[in-house]
């Protein structure tokens, strides 16, 4: 009991080390848009927003034809990815255990983070053939949009999945170091899994995209700068949070993992100037669908 809870403490001081660490980096100078002055690499994003420079390869690149749009990762390239991070199916759990955590099974099982974390991967993989639904003036509307870094809320708003409203944002608390999940896995033979996880890209990445967070408002979307042309996207589009998500998916069940999106898009900008002058990060999907049609 004391080793475990030792390992856990380790590893809490890590992840808070490293987030300190990219914390004092945005005190440097920054350009009117609140994001550091630094080149965009080969993505286009800029520091914090790009990661970690080893790891940008992974990321979802700039779709190149319209039939690319919300298309899935697939599996083969979803094992590359993981073995490009440091996860391999090993790390994974089993399908028992997968099963206890999203339905609020196992020892110390909850409902309540068990729900939460099964938002988190429908909202995640909103890809084609699994698309979202939500109340649109009353009626039941189905949304596909991860592409975008965007989805659409039960009631119907439109927002980042990194909106302080969404369960894509308020599973922080459950992945903490000393967190739900990390017990969880402790308490139910997937010390492991958590090992890997952290021996991953995940904690380098988890710093940086912590970093981006804080610095992105309300509206939680991100400038991407290619010789003269800046587009926004959605804050899960960005290298270290699309890197983060995909290493906590392909954790819990690689099959899922393979269904996050394989390639990124701009989003419209009439809709992304309006998710930014909202003082929430969002707007009624109903006003702006028709710019995703």
């Amino acid at each position: 009991m004391h080793s475990r809870r030792l390992t856990a403490r380790r590893g809490a001081l890590s992840i808070l080390a490293l987030t300190s660490a990219f914390l004092l980096c945005l005190t440097a100078p920054q350009t009117a848009s609140g994001q550091p002055n630094a080149d965009s690499g080969a993505t286009g994003f800029t520091l914090p927003f790009a990661g970690d420079p080893a790891y940008e390869h992974v990321a979802p690149t700039q779709l190149t034809s319209p039939d690319q749009l919300n298309q899935p990762l697939g599996q083969e390239r979803a094992e590359w990815i993981a073995g490009q991070i440091g996860l391999d199916r090993a790390d994974a759990l089993t399908d028992q255990q997968y099963h206890d955590l999203t339905t609020g099974g196992g020892v110390g099982g909850d409902q309540a983070a068990a729900d939460v974390i099964v938002a988190c991967v429908e909202i995640l993989t909103n890809t084609v053939g699994r698309p979202l639904y939500s109340d649109v003036a009353g009626q039941r509307t189905p949304s596909v949009l991860a592409s975008y870094g965007l989805y659409v809320n039960p009631g119907g708003l439109l927002e980042s999945p990194a909106n302080a409203d969404a369960p894509t944002r308020q599973v922080n608390t459950l992945i903490a170091p000393g967190g739900f999940v990390g017990n969880w896995l402790r308490d139910n033979g997937a010390a492991h899994t958590l090992a890997a996880l952290y021996r991953s890209a995940y904690t380098v990445q988890a710093a940086y995209g912590f970093a981006a967070q804080q610095i992105s408002g309300a509206a939680q979307l991100v400038t991407n700068t290619k010789g003269d042309v800046r587009t926004e996207v959605g804050m899960s589009m960005a290298p270290p949070l699309w890197i983060v998500n995909f290493a906590l998916i392909y954790i819990l069940n690689p099959a899922l993992a393979a269904e996050m999106p394989a390639y990124s898009t701009p989003i419209p900008p009439p809709v992304a100037d309006a998710v930014e002058a909202s003082p929430t990060g969002q707007v009624p999907f109903q006003d702006f669908a028709s710019y995703f049609e």
